[in-house]
């Protein structure tokens, strides 16, 4: 088959367009022709991305973790999944990726792909969707009539955060650039702070929950919005012992797991309208390299998805 491999740790320079073993079927997998797979391009300074689960080195290995693809055949032990089955989910991390014609993943990490979009929208969806359902309705507890602040509302995560939240009837402000604003209401935020005109901490007070998904200086200016009692959920890096106690809130930071009975929630709210994938580029699968380079460099909304094959 042929697949996109990064041959070291580094950024898009190390990665190739190259033949590739088709890969091991293992317990309780499926083997999926790829149609389509989401790039993060932060994946490339993962650790998983060149290790396996038990810290072993694997490389040459296969980024990207979000595909849509159809089921080629199962491991004895699937019965829940049949050749034909047109899925998307979450690749496991410490194994390698979907950027390639076929990949193995977990039969628990895969759920029938919304019907009524393609596998290049579905694979923009497993691991944004995933993580905004996770944190703000597993960690957060987000409820209707709470307010929750998603920095980064255009972006990956925070356009589909902005989306479930408003489904759950909270209050959803969201920081954007200026030329994004208008994009991020129209995904149902209710307000929206340009970050680079108003400093959202001297705007808000007593928010319930904030969404982190830019660290560094942000998570840290966060902490004053919050009401006692409030979440801060950070998807960027753990928190220090003792700072969000300080603060007199919860303070969380998680790594995404798959989760077939939320993506089949997932799936009923996009065949719904009520949630849409958000998309900013699609390139063939050989251009990968481009693709991961454009995700550093370029500020649109929405995810960038490499396509394996026409669907």
């Amino acid at each position: 088959m042929k697949a996109i491999r990064t041959h070291g740790r580094g950024g898009p320079e190390q990665l190739f367009f190259e033949d590739a073993p088709l890969p091991e079927v293992r317990r309780g997998d499926v083997l999926l022709q790829v149609r389509a797979t989401g790039i993060t391009p932060t994946e490339l300074t993962w650790d998983e991305t060149y290790q396996n689960a038990d810290g072993a080195p694997r490389i040459p290995s296969i980024p990207g973790h979000e595909v849509s693809g159809v089921v080629e055949r199962m491991a004895p032990d699937v019965t829940d999944l049949r050749p034909g089955d047109e899925v998307y989910g979450l690749a496991d991390f410490p194994r390698d990726g979907a950027a390639a014609e076929f990949a193995a993943v977990r039969a628990a990490n895969l759920a029938l792909k919304p019907r009524s979009i393609a596998h290049v929208q579905a694979a923009a969806l497993p691991l944004s969707a995933l993580t905004a359902w996770q944190a703000l309705f597993e960690h957060a507890h987000l409820v209707a009539g709470q307010s929750v602040l998603i920095h980064g509302g255009a972006g990956g995560v925070g356009s589909l955060a902005v989306q479930l939240a408003r489904w759950r009837r909270a209050r959803v402000i969201a920081t954007a650039s200026g030329r994004d604003t208008a994009f991020v209401r129209s995904l149902g935020a209710d307000d929206v702070i340009d970050y680079h005109a108003t400093r959202f901490e001297e705007a808000l007070r007593d928010v319930d929950v904030v969404l982190d998904t830019i660290g560094g200086e942000t998570r840290e200016r966060s902490w004053r919005v919050l009401r006692k009692g409030g979440a801060l959920i950070t998807l960027v890096s753990p928190i220090p012992a003792g700072v969000a106690e300080q603060h007199g809130v919860r303070g969380i930071f998680f790594i995404v797991r798959g989760d077939r009975g939320q993506l089949d929630q997932i799936s009923a709210l996009v065949d719904e309208e009520k949630l849409k994938p958000v998309i900013a580029e699609v390139l063939p699968l050989a251009r990968a390299r481009e693709a991961f380079e454009l995700g550093a460099e370029i500020h649109s909304p929405g995810k960038i998805v490499l396509q394996a094959r026409a669907a």
